[in-house]
C-alpha cells in the first residue's frame, strides 16, 4: 500500500510539473499539456485519499517520511494547477497589454514572426482596452526626460538584463521590438517599445501580447510592470 500511494503522487507531480518542459519542447500540444494538468489534480486528490486509507486501515506500515513525501507531491500537483486556475479567473480574459489603449504601438519586424499564431498581430480593440483599463489602470505613457538616443539604449539594456530576445531597433522611429520566451511553457510574448518626442520629454508606451491563449493570466501587464521597473533602475544608474 505504501509503495501504491508513493507511486501515485509522484504521477500527480509528474504529470503537472514536466506538462510545460513537455509542450515547451515540442513532444506534446497545449491541449495535452492541460489534460496533463488536469490528470494530475485527479491523481494528486487520488494519493492522499489513498494516504487517508492506509493510515485508518494498515497505520503499521505508516512512516513520517513516505506520508511527508505523498503530502508535498500531492499538494503540488493539485496547487499548481487550480492557482493557474483562480488566477485566470481573478484576471480578465485578454492577451494584449499597452500603456496607450487608443494608438497602441504597431508590431512591425515582428509580424512576420507572429505569422500563424491562434492570435493575429493587430490590436485587439475597444472591448479589450476597455478591460484592461478596469483591470489595470496603473499601465499608462510614461514620460521621461532623456534624449530618444539615451532612452533606446537603456531600453535595450532592460530587455537584455530581462532576458529578452531583441528582435529589432529602429532608431528614427523610435521603435524597439523584442520577444519573451517563458519559462515553464515555453510561451512566446512580443513586446514592441515606442517613443515619442513631447517638447523637452520623451513619451515611451509599451504594447505586450501573447501569441497564443485567450488569457494570459495577468502575464502582459505584469511583464509591463517588470519592465518599467528594470528600466527605471537602468536608467538611473
Amino acid at each position: 500500500m505504501k509503495i501504491l500511494v508513493s507511486i501515485v503522487s509522484l504521477i500527480a507531480l509528474l504529470l503537472v510539473l514536466l506538462a510545460g518542459p513537455l509542450h515547451k519542447f515540442g513532444f506534446i500540444d497545449l491541449g495535452s499539456a492541460f489534460t496533463g494538468f488536469k490528470f494530475g489534480v485527479y491523481a494528486g486528490v487520488a494519493a492522499l485519499v489513498l494516504l487517508l486509507l492506509q493510515v485508518v486501515l494498515m497505520r503499521k506500515t505508516v512512516t513520517i517520511g513516505s506520508t511527508i513525501m505523498v503530502i508535498v507531491f500531492s499538494a503540488i500537483a493539485i496547487a499548481l494547477p487550480l492557482s493557474m486556475l483562480s488566477k485566470g479567473k481573478s484576471v480578465p480574459p485578454i492577451h494584449d497589454i499597452s500603456t496607450d489603449l487608443v494608438n497602441p504601438p504597431k508590431f512591425v519586424a515582428i509580424a512576420p514572426l507572429r505569422a500563424g499564431a491562434p492570435n493575429p498581430v493587430e490590436y485587439d480593440g475597444s472591448e479589450t482596452a476597455e478591460q484592461q483599463g478596469q483591470a489595470y489602470p496603473e499601465l499608462k505613457t510614461l514620460s521621461y526626460p532623456q534624449p530618444k538616443a539615451e532612452l533606446i539604449t537603456a531600453i535595450e539594456q532592460a530587455a537584455k538584463n530581462l532576458d529578452w530576445e531583441l528582435v529589432n531597433t529602429n532608431a528614427n522611429e523610435g521603435l524597439i521590438e523584442a520577444t519573451d520566451t517563458t519559462a515553464w511553457f515555453g510561451f512566446k510574448d512580443d513586446v514592441v517599445i515606442r517613443i515619442n518626442d513631447k517638447g523637452d520629454a520623451r513619451l515611451v508606451d509599451i504594447r505586450s501580447k501573447s501569441r497564443v491563449g485567450a488569457s494570459d493570466l495577468g502575464k502582459n501587464a505584469e511583464r509591463i510592470g517588470t519592465f518599467i521597473k528594470e528600466l527605471n533602475i537602468v536608467l538611473a544608474k
